[in-house]
């Protein structure tokens, strides 16, 4: 009888993280964030700022879970931070992340000299405050006629 209950107790108990892994969505590939990322710049180069307002919706292809979608000038103003509103229209260029990384200062330089590309910096993951190791990747867009950088990340902690 013990070794029945056992048993029904790990299944059940297996069930119930089989649920909450499943609910907190699987961790994105970097192909799939590239893939985001693309789309997303398309969609701003298409769209213009009109963009944003999809990007900051929850539960939807742009944010979902530990993902979603960020837009910055190229001057460091925050222009769309679904995750974080309260960013949105201060300059971040100097902001540091835990280690003292200028990250943002980081992607900017990068999309001097290329198209696209990954910065890895610590960032917390939506909804917490310590810090966890994140790779965005980031790519240029027009909005307008500003450039942008558009990007995505994927926590690797």
């Amino acid at each position: 009888m013990k070794s029945k209950l056992s048993v029904a107790v790990c299944v059940a108990l297996a069930g119930v993280l089989a649920f909450l892994a499943n609910c907190a969505g699987p961790q994105p590939s970097k192909e799939q964030i590239v893939a985001l990322v693309d789309k997303a710049a398309a969609l701003v180069e298409r769209d213009g700022e009109k963009a944003f307002a999809e990007f900051r919706k929850r539960d939807s292809e742009w944010f979902r879970g530990d993902v979603y979608v960020f837009v910055d000038d190229m001057e460091g103003k925050n222009l769309c931070h679904p995750a974080k509103p309260e960013l949105e229209g201060q300059n971040l260029l100097d902001m540091k992340d835990a280690k003292g990384k200028e990250f943002l200062r980081e992607m900017i330089e990068l999309l001097k000299t290329k198209d696209a590309g990954w910065v890895e910096y610590a960032w917390p993951k939506p909804g917490q405050t310590g810090s966890s190791r994140k790779a965005s990747y980031i790519k240029k867009a027009k909005c307008g006629d500003k450039t942008v950088l558009v990007g995505s990340g994927l926590y690797v902690d």
